[in-house]
């Protein structure tokens, strides 16, 4: 299968009918379906001018960091974390999506209206180690804060 095939199939898994989930991505014409969290991943969800600088240290830190999603406007950045952690996140200014949400998620490898994959998803499970994560978001606000400072 192709990544986009495996993607799909990644993703739809979670799904409570992941062969319904398939014909909605194929029918909606947004492109999306809703999707539970907490099951094989959660989402944690940063402000984008948070989000976006975490983004480039994770990627400074891995070949690959795990799928990523912004939404609206790239108003938030959503990263795919290993299920159960949004019960256990307790950082300032991070929305979870964990057991009992659900989320917005566009067809891995088509445009969407709305929401899209920054980092899609490759089919094989990677997520992004949450401590990691932590690592990058504390990495990008500390250089928000230099850059703050220089211009002051």
């Amino acid at each position: 299968m192709t990544g986009e095939k495996t993607a799909v199939a990644w993703l739809a898994s979670v799904a409570p009918d992941p062969e319904a989930c398939r014909r909605e991505w194929e029918r909606n014409p947004l492109g999306i379906a809703l999707l539970p969290a907490g099951k094989a991943w959660d989402v944690l969800i940063l402000p984008g001018d948070l989000g976006y600088p975490t983004l480039d240290v994770l990627t400074r830190m891995l070949d690959r960091p795990g799928p990523v999603l912004a939404d609206f406007g790239d108003s938030r950045l959503g990263f795919l974390v290993p299920a159960g952690t949004a019960a256990r996140w307790v950082g300032t200014g991070v929305r979870t999506a964990g057991a009992g949400t659900w989320i917005v998620v566009p067809y891995p490898g088509r445009a969407a209206r709305g929401v899209r994959w920054l980092v899609p998803p490759d089919g094989s499970g990677t997520l992004t180690d949450p401590a990691l994560l932590e690592l990058a978001m504390h990495e990008a606000a500390a250089q928000r804060a230099r850059r703050g400072d220089a211009d002051g």
